[in-house]
């Protein structure tokens, strides 16, 4: 299990794996299961990304693996904020 923490204690390498192919790979994890917004992880994790410099200009595709429900409206983020289009 991952250790309890705050994303101002993490860094990019912590998070971003270069995998087979030069695929980069970023786990963002989640709130314990009925506590919190998973939907809000979301949002802090694509966030962090950016400003921690992970969306490189040589990037060809950015793949988000989301749940599909809006409870709290936050797997909806990326579409909304035209970081992501529905396909």
């Amino acid at each position: 299990a991952a250790e309890v923490g705050s994303v101002e204690d993490l860094e990019l390498e912590d998070v971003l794996q270069i995998g087979y192919g030069g695929v980069r790979c970023a786990e963002s994890g989640g709130p314990e299961p009925g506590v919190g917004c998973a939907g809000r992880g979301v949002i802090t994790a694509i966030n962090f990304l950016e400003e921690e410099g992970a969306y490189v200009p040589d990037l060809d595709f950015v793949f988000y693996d989301v749940l599909g429900d809006v409870v709290c409206g936050g797997f909806a983020m990326p579409i909304r904020e035209n970081k992501a289009q529905e396909t």
